[in-house]
């Protein structure tokens, strides 16, 4: 069989939450099939390092997707070109967009539908594009998978679609993120925060995160604890950042928050496994996965309890309401003033940890696969 790939997010340096679930499920998925053929297609010219097997043809197509329109035209004239040119019998899009113009079988990952319930966190043209294709792009897949039950069940209820064209496939975790020695939390926290124990915030500065509440809280927890512990965000911009530009300037406590920018994986490892806890507080995810990240490197964990995150963090994490500031300084109070309550939550997040791993997201989607080639 010929199953082409939507790869425009294997971008060297740059990987993101969907990006990392392309890269691990295809580098396994290709080489565990040898007798299939890959064409992965590109909007941009791309590192070697993705061409994880000889089954792989990589096409470049032009432009680079970074606007709407350049979406449209890329999904709907671009790729259909691609695909009728190598006689392909499936389309894979891990990122969800899918062509309206072929007549091609089509597989789409959608990860969440945050923008069907929070459209102004976006730039209005993108989530018109998002909340005007994503319907269709869902009733024209033969299948769809995502990361969660709580997204299967939105997506669902959203679109008005059968529940049993749907697929959960979890996500996984990168297997470098694991504990780090006591010598190496010595080096980081001189790196980063003068040797100072931290809380740490992990992914893009993006309102649907809500860094703001987070900024908030750990203002209100610097008032309440008398400890010399700092907040580390790390992750770039994408839409909106104003707000928490002036959130920052207006804390009494700013002194104590460290913007990293976005970090490479070896040293996002090191972040991790020095951090007091990781602080993940968004208002929506569909699967969320800083959280398990956390868990794989031996760190408690504060999350919201809303959307998916309770059904990924299970009863390993500590909960607040990512509305309520309090909540989530009550939280971060809680786990900086009780030890037990640390490696209790750290004990119970390696043993929910075994729920997740990129080998068995992999099988899943070729599952997912198999089941839309042969109907």
């Amino acid at each position: 069989m010929v199953i082409a790939v939507n790869t425009r997010l294997l971008q060297k340096g740059k990987l993101e939450g969907i990006g990392w679930f392309t890269r691990e499920t295809l580098l396994r998925i290709t080489r565990n099939h040898p007798d299939h053929q890959f064409i992965f297609i590109f909007d941009r010219p791309y590192d070697e390092e993705f061409i994880f097997s000889d089954n792989i043809i990589p096409v470049v197509v032009p432009p680079a997707t970074r606007h709407p329109v350049l979406w449209y035209w890329w999904f709907q004239v671009q790729v259909p070109r691609v695909l009728k040119k190598y006689k392909v019998d499936l389309f894979l899009s891990p990122d969800g967009y899918l062509s309206l113009t072929t007549k091609v079988k089509q597989l789409a990952v959608i990860h969440d539908i945050n923008f069907a319930h929070r459209p102004q966190d976006l730039p209005w043209i993108t989530a018109k594009y998002y909340n005007y294709f994503f319907p269709k792009f869902s009733r024209k897949a033969k299948r769809l998978a995502t990361v969660s039950y709580y997204s299967k069940e939105d997506i669902v209820r959203t679109y008005k679609l059968d529940p049993e064209k749907v697929d959960v496939v979890y996500n996984g975790v990168n297997t470098l993120y694991t504990p780090t020695s006591e010598g190496e939390q010595i080096k980081t926290r001189e790196k980063y925060t003068s040797g100072d124990p931290y809380f740490l915030y992990i992914g893009s500065l993006h309102p649907r995160k809500n860094i703001c509440g987070l900024l908030r809280a750990y203002d209100a927890f610097r008032t309440t604890v008398e400890k010399p512990i700092k907040l580390v965000i790390t992750g770039s911009g994408m839409f909106k950042t104003r707000e928490i530009e002036k959130t920052y300037e207006g804390m009494r406590h700013k002194d104590g928050v460290i913007f990293t920018g976005r970090l490479s994986t070896e040293d996002l490892h090191q972040v991790l496994g020095a951090a007091l806890s990781l602080t993940f507080v968004p208002y929506f995810e569909g699967f969320g996965i800083p959280v398990i990240e956390g868990m794989s490197a031996g760190i408690p964990v504060i999350c919201s309890n809303t959307t998916s995150l309770p059904e990924v963090g299970g009863n390993a994490v500590l909960y607040s309401d990512p509305y309520e500031v309090s909540q989530i300084k009550d939280a971060m109070v809680r786990v900086a003033e009780d030890a037990d309550l640390r490696n209790e939550l750290i004990v119970k997040g390696r043993e929910q940890l075994k729920k997740f791993s990129w080998d068995k997201t992999a099988e899943q989607l070729w599952g997912s696969i198999q089941i839309c080639l042969n109907t």
